[in-house]
């Protein structure tokens, strides 16, 4: 098992209801837990299934060179790059209207 971090951001209810099942919500938004691998990418079906226009960083402990891992979904400015075989996160301008 290995701790699990979901950030969300302008979710709908039902998904944060159902993090809530599996994760302690520490703050608005900020979920934490011990999981799994398979219940770590069950989790993240239901991201992809119930987010909608929302968004959602997902970061967990790993042995990788960082010490974690993490995936993302819906947009944000900050989007993740691999560069050479370390992932980062580019922080793009704003965009304007």
């Amino acid at each position: 098992m290995a701790m699990l971090v979901v950030i969300t951001e302008a979710v709908p209810p039902r998904l944060r209801g159902r993090l809530a099942v599996w994760l302690l919500e520490i703050r608005a938004g900020v979920y934490v837990g011990d999981v799994s691998r398979r219940i770590r990418e069950m989790i993240w079906e239901h991201v992809e299934a119930l987010a909608e226009d929302g968004n959602v960083a997902m970061a967990w402990a790993s042995n990788h060179e960082s010490g974690f891992e993490f995936q993302t979904y819906g947009e944000n400015r900050r989007e993740p790059v691999d560069h050479d075989g370390l992932r980062l996160v580019r922080f793009l301008p704003p965009q304007v209207n």
